[in-house]
């Protein structure tokens, strides 16, 4: 980008076509919230449905409501309005549990259709829960039935052998924002003979996703990052239609049961998507979830991601332009087409950057060991919002403020 004018930005707002949706979030003042690719921001309807849940509906009508406001079909509700901002036809989506828990679900039920192979492809620098999900299936099952084979990036193509049974993705490296590309790798992988799962995890609600188009086996996501369903809210889970029938996932709970309210003593999974389903619904936390889904009603995934292109790239150029900054090294991939909504910055001090950062009302996070990220949430940022990031950066690393003491004490959440 050439020299970018403070009146240009202000134009940028004023045109853009989400700006009104920023008045459907609940923000501080005097706060630029940068972390919503960790926990999104609270949409305001949330906040009343989840009054309204606890007030109303189980303070009145108590354990009728089960009925009278459909909470038992809250699993089902919430994963229809998901499936079409992750590119999924109905019946293939389910709002449940965490995206662990789900995780472990859907390796456990492609690892069973697997008969004749034991080994599960993901990239080294997976996100650790994903690589751990797979140890605790190894530890039950042995490694004659299990077993975890990491590899770089640069090497995954070669790495898809008939040797491997379950190629286990994250579409958006949570480090780097790297973004994998899903169609091809999916067409590779099947070639030999593998079931692909895919983690949205940093990618849902922020970037068009086509899992039927793609031809996705299985993918898991959670609730509480663009998708603003607040701190812990429920995950969801994929499957394939073509597989609803072939699968079964080891966690029985009676939810899952065919017909849950019959209470057979015997189990008998349901033949469709709700199998993957357990325990009972979290009906206040999928309520809300229910509710902050509303916003995406009447935008589609391209003009979101359009938008997070163009704020990352704001802020690439604002960063670049300033001389104190150099010492930033982007590990994000430079190109667009090839990062999610977030960029990520190695620096030695990247931890004392980002508390500082905070305390001045620039809300960012930080990744061990030294990486400093930023995600960009286009329903509620402003393009302001990134020049004065920038600036408040600015000042940070210029005058050094990263090196006081209050802004390096370990927190134990980073």
């Amino acid at each position: 980008m050439a020299h970018i004018s403070e009146e240009q930005i202000a134009q940028w707002d004023l045109i853009d076509p989400l700006a009104e949706k920023r008045e459907a979030f609940t923000l501080p003042a005097n706060t630029v919230y940068l972390d919503g690719n960790s926990l999104g921001a609270m949409p305001t309807a949330a906040a009343l449905r989840g009054k309204q849940v606890l007030e109303h509906q189980w303070a009145n009508d108590l354990i009728t409501s089960w009925n009278t406001h459909s909470w038992i079909d809250l699993p089902a509700t919430v994963g229809e309005k998901i499936a079409p901002l992750i590119g999924a036809a109905p019946e293939q989506v389910i709002c449940c549990d965490s995206t662990s828990i789900n995780l472990f679900k859907v390796l456990a039920s492609a690892m069973t259709l697997q008969k004749n192979r034991s080994q599960v492809l993901s990239l080294a620098g997976n996100f650790p829960t994903d690589l751990y999900m797979v140890e605790g299936l190894t530890a039950l099952l042995g490694e004659s039935h299990c077993h975890l084979k990491t590899v770089d990036e640069d090497t995954l193509e070669e790495a898809l052998t008939s040797e491997v049974a379950v190629l286990m993705l994250t579409q958006v490296d949570f480090r780097t924002g790297r973004l994998l590309d899903m169609q091809r790798v999916t067409h590779l992988a099947h070639k030999q003979g593998i079931l692909v799962i895919w983690d949205l995890a940093h990618s849902a609600g922020a970037l068009p996703i086509a899992l039927d188009e793609c031809d996705v086996d299985f993918a898991v996501g959670c609730g509480y990052k663009y998708f603003n369903g607040g701190p812990g809210a429920p995950a969801f889970v994929y499957v394939a239609k073509r597989l609803q029938a072939h699968v079964s996932q080891p966690l029985k709970g009676w939810m899952g049961h065919k017909q849950p309210f019959a209470f057979a003593q015997g189990y008998e999974q349901a033949d469709n998507i709700t199998q993957y389903l357990c325990g009972t619904p979290n009906v206040v936390s999928m309520s809300v979830l229910d509710a902050a889904l509303e916003v995406f009603a009447d935008v589609n995934m391209q003009q979101i991601r359009e938008k997070s292109e163009a704020l990352s790239e704001l802020f690439i150029a604002l960063v670049e332009a300033e001389v104190a900054l150099s010492d930033l090294v982007l590990v994000s991939p430079r190109a667009t087409k090839d990062r999610g909504s977030q960029l990520a910055f190695e620096h030695e001090h990247a931890h004392g950057i980002c508390q500082a950062l905070i305390e001045l009302g620039v809300i960012a996070d930080f990744r061990a060991p030294n990486i400093l990220r930023f995600g960009f949430t286009p329903l509620y940022l402003r393009y302001q919002d990134i020049l004065t990031s920038v600036q408040i950066l600015t000042q940070v690393i210029q005058q050094k403020v990263y090196l006081q003491a209050q802004y390096n004490k370990q927190n134990k959440v980073t």
